[in-house]
């Protein structure tokens, strides 16, 4: 037996389904937004995986060798050996390294000054000269640090050398060494690491653009008057026109882990389900903002332009890039109102850790609590248009 509350909901569906299906046509029938949806999401997974890298090495290296000792040599090559330094070719003097440094052409000189195996073999203190280029702080400083590790670590076994032979071999001195035991990602790959902030980015960038130029675009054209005069109810109508959207994403973060597994070796550790239910809580966040957004714009240049104004900071203030704790210390509680920041903080511990629900609830939390303040804001906001 039919109830009004039944004929309402079953009218409700169909209603529903009406609008759901013709916004999948209209999307479909423009190549440009297929193509958007589709091929370039994944495009920009490869050109960023590989593009961004972390790991900092064959930093071009000019080498002054002024002592043209065996020593020197050996020292030399030595230091060059890890591959952090890339020798990239030999001069007679410090000014001529200084001016290959000025004009970019490498970006460390190894100087080492004459004498440098005399005073080695007699046991006074020695030097070797390193000049960085401070342009890029984070190439310079692990350039520094590659330097000073391995003098320091030289400098200790001559000191244990010249005290055993000193003692007769009976003494040394105490050490200790440090094992570092690696987890989640023993190899260090910047990929791993990025490959879900990546993900992140573009299920930002992909569904609140689209879901914010797609009314936008009903608006310049005129047919959102058509779509006033019909019975629909605006709660209907709004999810019509957005489940599309919230579909295409999960395919698209579908296809950016199944890419970031097979192409750069991403691990899956955690479970998918909760992986997945962490996107759905950001989508919320993403098509109610990309809903604000439309409903405040008249043109989809207008649209295009506020997705920009928002999406450029929440890059910058989700960790994507840089880690938050780097960030300075008035600016971190900013990024608390940013949901990629949570987004990537489950993603990355439900993929490289494992993490459960248990470990993850705070981040769940305020992602649903922000999506369902977006998307009521977004509600209100597109009620008064189309009433």
């Amino acid at each position: 037996m039919s109830t009004p509350a039944t004929g309402r909901l079953r009218t409700w569906l169909v209603q529903y389904r009406a609008v759901f299906f013709k916004e999948v046509r209209q999307t479909l029938q423009d190549r440009r937004i297929v193509f958007l949806l589709t091929v370039a999401p994944f495009v920009q997974l490869l050109l960023l995986g590989y593009a961004i890298d972390l790991d900092v090495d064959h930093v071009p290296t000019v080498v002054v060798d002024q002592d043209g000792s065996p020593e020197s040599r050996q020292t030399v090559q030595a230091l060059l050996a890890d591959g952090t330094l890339e020798r990239t070719g030999s001069v007679d003097s410090v000014a001529q390294a200084n001016a290959l440094l000025e004009r970019g052409t490498v970006a460390v000189a190894l100087v080492v000054p004459d004498g440098f195996a005399r005073d080695l073999s007699r046991g006074t203190p020695t030097e070797l000269q390193v000049i960085l280029d401070g342009t890029d702080p984070t190439r310079s400083g692990i350039a520094a640090s590659a330097v000073s590790r391995y003098l320091g670590e030289r400098g200790l076994i001559l000191a244990r050398q010249r005290l055993a032979k000193a003692t007769g071999g009976t003494r040394g001195l105490p050490s200790v060494e440090v094992r570092p035991r690696l987890l989640f990602n023993p190899r260090l790959s910047s990929a791993i690491y990025m490959v879900p902030g990546i993900a992140g980015m573009l299920l930002l960038i992909v569904t609140m653009l689209i879901t914010a130029m797609g009314l936008a675009r009903e608006q310049e054209v005129g047919t959102l008057e058509q779509v006033r005069v019909t019975p629909l109810p605006p709660l209907v109508l709004m999810l019509g026109k957005v489940m599309p959207y919230v579909i295409v994403g999960l395919v698209d973060v579908s296809l950016a882990i199944t890419a970031g597994a097979w192409i750069f070796g991403v691990p899956l550790r955690g479970s998918m389900l909760l992986f997945y239910a962490f996107n759905v809580l950001f989508l919320l966040n993403t098509v109610g903002l990309g809903l604000l957004i439309s409903t405040s714009s008249q043109t989809q240049q207008q649209a295009f332009i506020g997705a920009f104004v928002i999406v450029l900071p929440a890059l910058l203030l989700s960790g994507t890039l840089t880690p938050i704790h780097a960030m300075p210390s008035w600016l971190q509680p900013i990024t608390w109102i940013n949901p990629l920041r949570f987004y990537l903080e489950g993603s990355r511990a439900i993929l490289l850790k494992g993490a459960q629900m248990q470990d993850l609830w705070p981040q769940a939390v305020i992602l649903m609590g922000s999506g369902v303040v977006i998307l009521a804001a977004a509600s209100l906001r597109f009620r008064k248009i189309v009433a």
